[in-house]
């Protein structure tokens, strides 16, 4: 039986912590952010942790793991 590919997305924009957690960049960061407050902009800027929900979802398109 073949391998599985691993989704191209899913490829790009996670990346697998230590302890198995995805973390992720926030969308809507690139232009038009003067319609956002301070706080918005300093509080999206780091990597976020995927929801315990969305994690065995994405999980799935990857079948060999995250490097």
């Amino acid at each position: 039986m073949p391998k599985l590919k691993t989704k191209s997305g899913v490829k790009k924009r996670f990346k697998l912590t230590a302890t198995g957690l995805l973390k992720h960049g926030v969308a809507g960061k690139r232009h038009r952010l003067m319609s956002h407050n301070a706080k918005y902009i300093r509080q999206n800027r780091r990597t976020k942790v995927l929801s315990k929900a969305d994690t065995a979802a994405v999980k799935a398109w990857a079948p060999y793991g995250l490097s």
